[in-house]
């Protein structure tokens, strides 16, 4: 897996790039010699329009940004589209480079409402520049070729609500149902967690529920509430199952985890933990508090961390 989704974008860019740059090359050449004849540049691009790989549309305009032919798609010429100013769009605004070919940034298209993409090659003759064979894409039509990123384990502070970080001194913990029994819903959770199948576990301590996932049925998640969270039962529901290989968190660690969770809900009346989130693949912690900030960072870096730290 790539470090990072930015990485995975540029990889999967350079990759189209590659793919898209020699056929609209060769276009951009064909067209040179019609490209003040609208009709003949039609009849250009509706021949060669297969012959540019997941291609949505193509269209010739000036250096002005405004079509000089009509719009051509895979069911052949659209004769209502001649005539468009691009000059406004997003991949208008952006540097070509030098080598002539620009692959344009991914936007939402205005009349499809998708996310597209666009190439810009440079039509030029005898050095000077005529305009731009445009191609639209899909993203939904392209390959993704890149490997998926993963997600990453240093820790990310982000802030909430602004509405609600100005109070929060204002504000005071309210006990709520899970409080009362607070021991016994983490030790429950600590079951499904380590003996249960249960690998992404989403406790909300102020409104008493936990969400949670099962590697047996990992699309669909349950929700576990207060009388749940204070029925031991519960985990009768679900059999048990040995600790998954390629786990990053192990049994101790849970135990761990939820106990230091218990700390920062408990220990300060102010700043308190409102939801946490653990899953023992990514061995990722997630901890929002009563400020509305989040945090996100690495199992065992939030293990290091005590009540002394955060508050």
């Amino acid at each position: 897996m790539r470090d990072s989704w930015k990485e995975s974008i540029y990889l999967q860019r350079e990759e189209l790039a590659h793919i898209l740059r020699e056929p609209l090359g060769k276009l951009a050449e064909l067209c040179t010699p019609v490209w003040v004849n609208c009709e003949a540049l039609n009849a250009m691009l509706a021949e060669h329009f297969f012959s540019i790989p997941y291609c949505s549309f193509l269209y010739c305009m000036g250096s002005d940004g405004l079509q000089i032919c009509n719009t051509v798609g895979p069911k052949g010429v659209m004769l209502q589209d001649h005539e468009i100013d691009h000059s406004q769009h997003p991949y208008m605004k952006e540097a070509i480079p030098d080598w002539g070919f620009l692959l344009s940034d991914a936007y939402i298209s205005p009349s499809e409402h998708h996310p597209s993409i666009t190439a810009l090659q440079v039509v030029s003759q005898d050095d000077q520049t005529l305009g731009y064979l445009g191609a639209t894409f899909d993203l939904r039509n392209l390959p993704v070729t890149s490997e998926l990123y993963e997600e990453p384990g240093y820790w990310r502070q982000v802030k909430g609500d602004p509405a609600i970080r100005s109070t929060v001194f204002q504000l005071s913990r309210v006990e709520s149902r899970m409080d009362r029994n607070l021991d016994q819903a983490l030790s429950i959770l600590e079951e499904l967690l380590t003996e249960r199948g249960v690998f992404q576990c989403q406790i909300n301590f102020s409104s008493s529920q936990a969400t949670i996932w099962t590697v047996d049925d990992p699309f669909r998640y349950r929700t576990l509430d207060h009388e749940a969270l204070n029925d031991p039962d519960i985990c009768l529901v679900y059999p048990p199952r040995a600790h998954p290989p390629g786990a990053a968190i192990s049994p101790n660690e849970i135990s761990r985890i939820l106990g230091n969770m218990r700390d920062l809900r408990l220990t300060d009346p102010t700043i308190y933990l409102r939801i946490a989130l653990i899953n023992i693949f990514n061995g990722i912690v997630n901890v929002t508090f009563s400020c509305d900030g989040s945090h996100y960072m690495a199992h065992d870096e939030f293990l290091k961390k005590g009540p002394a730290f955060w508050f």
